[in-house]
């Protein structure tokens, strides 16, 4: 680049930063000399995804906000807020204090001891209208590891090969930053808003229990009430180093667990029996492996496959488009289910044996043995209907099964046709290189279900582009966060916003 190219670009970034009211200081990540993030030599992966800046928006170049957003990251990586117990009332309280830098009045909404969630809002006007107003929702809580089994510490957020290491830099923790960051972004244009925008950090969305969001909405509703929302649950799927397509979850699975119980009689191990209760479990569980429940479309999955259909390869988008048809709909069903485990538990209610326990001591024969049932059911279907097909295909009278509590329940999917999920649609296809935007009914569980039960129009994007193996990580051991994806979905994230809270 020419001296005077340079000399001319640099006239322009300091325009844009003046004209946004955005401190010079604001612009270097606080984190580049305070953590000593241990980090490799080596650059981003090949698969990493372009990084440019190049649509005008409120919010100008986004690429110092992102460094800033990184150093968020990793701190919120570094609170352990494992669940249980969750702790993340130490992670509202650290919001709490980014927030306060930029000038932006915060709230921690108690649930329980050390358990707090934290709402701060941008207003339009005096008078909140909930109809209009837009909520960025994370969680603050992440899921368990066993540390023998990652190559680096959990907790650490080690900086490695271009990837953020850590529990969490997916779920959700990454998108905690990413909100974040958007919602400071929002804060320092100045740009006038035509509707509120709430910043919203969950609690306890991993076991859904006393700290959970239906516990923050029954408790606080009015503090964080929205006509629209954005939250994980969505992707943005890359292969071969481009993104191939952008789901926008509109709907999900609805999460439960069932208990299977078998009984017998006890007695010493040197005296076996028939009816042993671990052994008619065993059996029990063997079947329900098994089992395959009958397909069922949904709208938005049927959608969802119309779409994809044009993308895929030539043999398996035909074998998409027939999956629902009479004379080859069976067989296109198998070919798609065995092509991808995530295609097969959209099409149908799964059960998954996650837990087992039975006994006292080595040898003792058991009275009682368990097995624990996760359970996802496509909204509509019901757990009496599938309990039925399971008994029967156990058919064994020393088998019940216990639905147990805090179990989901079905929500109404987010609109397909609402000026959000266009504006969604609209920057993602413009940021990620006019790359297809689908309708998606995630597999796991978000808090937007709860959302979308108070008339909600909630959608899920996590905005990062990640690749199968990205997704395969997370809730399972190093799970990492691409660091050059991460900075392209804060862009994204920030305009999605931007764009939103300025239309009318």
């Amino acid at each position: 680049m020419s001296g005077k190219r340079k000399l001319q670009v640099g006239i322009t970034v300091w325009a844009l930063l003046l004209s946004a009211r955005l401190p010079l200081a604001a612009q270097v990540s606080s984190h580049s000399a305070g953590h000593p993030v241990a980090q490799s030599a080596g650059a981003p992966t090949s698969q990493s995804p372009a990084v440019a800046i190049s649509s005008p928006s409120p919010i100008g170049d986004t690429t110092a906000l992102a460094k800033e957003a990184q150093g968020w990251l990793i701190d919120l990586i570094r609170t352990n807020t494992t669940n249980p117990p969750g702790n993340e009332q130490a992670t509202a309280k650290y919001l709490a204090h980014v927030l306060e830098k930029e000038g932006i009045q915060s709230e921690l909404l108690d649930l329980a001891p050390g358990r707090s969630a934290l709402v701060a809002r941008l207003r339009s006007s005096v008078m909140a209208d909930p109809s209009k107003a837009l909520l960025l929702v994370a969680h603050m809580d992440v899921v368990g590891v066993d540390r023998s089994k990652w190559s680096v510490e959990p907790f650490a957020a080690m900086i490695k090969d271009g990837y953020l290491y850590g529990r969490g830099s997916i779920d959700d923790k990454g998108m905690l930053a990413a909100n974040l960051a958007a919602f400071i972004a929002l804060k320092r244009s100045n740009a006038r808003l035509n509707r509120d925008v709430i910043f919203l950090a969950t609690a306890d969305e991993e076991q859904g229990g006393d700290a959970s969001i239906r516990m923050l909405i029954s408790k606080y509703w009015d503090k964080f009430a929205a006509g629209y929302a954005l939250n994980e649950g969505g992707e943005v799927f890359m292969k071969n180093g481009r993104v191939q397509y952008v789901a926008v979850q509109a709907s999900e699975k609805v999460a439960m667990n069932v208990m299977v119980v078998a009984r017998g009689t006890s007695g010493h191990a040197t005296r076996p029996t028939k009816d042993n209760a671990v052994v008619h479990l065993a059996a029990a569980v063997a079947k329900i492996g098994g089992y395959s429940a009958p397909v069922h479309f949904t709208t938005i999955v049927r959608r969802y496959f119309e779409q994809l259909a044009a993308i895929e390869p030539d043999e398996l988008g035909k074998w998409m488009r027939a999956l629902d048809t009479e004379d080859r709909g069976e067989h296109a069903q198998k070919v798609v289910s065995e092509a991808s485990p995530l295609w097969s538990s959209m099409m149908r209610d799964t059960v998954a044996p996650t837990m087992l326990s039975a006994g006292v001591r080595n040898n003792v024969i058991p009275a009682e043995a368990r097995a624990n049932l996760n359970i996802r059911l496509l909204p509509g279907d019901t757990i009496d209907v599938l309990l039925a097909a399971l008994t029967k295909l156990v058919s064994d009278p020393q088998i019940k099964f216990e639905l147990q509590p805090d179990a989901g329940l079905a929500a109404p999917p987010s609109s397909l046709e609402s000026d959000f999920y266009a504006t969604i649609s609209k920057v993602a296809t413009a940021q990620f290189g006019n790359a297809p935007v689908l309708p998606f009914q995630s597999t796991g569980a978000t808090d937007s279900s709860q959302l979308r039960l108070h008339n909600v129009q909630a959608y899920g994007l996590v905005p990062f582009p990640l690749t199968e193996e990205d997704y395969l990580r997370v809730h399972g051991d190093d799970e990492r966060l691409p660091v050059a994806s991460f900075v392209k979905g804060v862009d994204v994230l920030a305009r999605i916003v931007a764009e939103f809270a300025a239309s009318k």
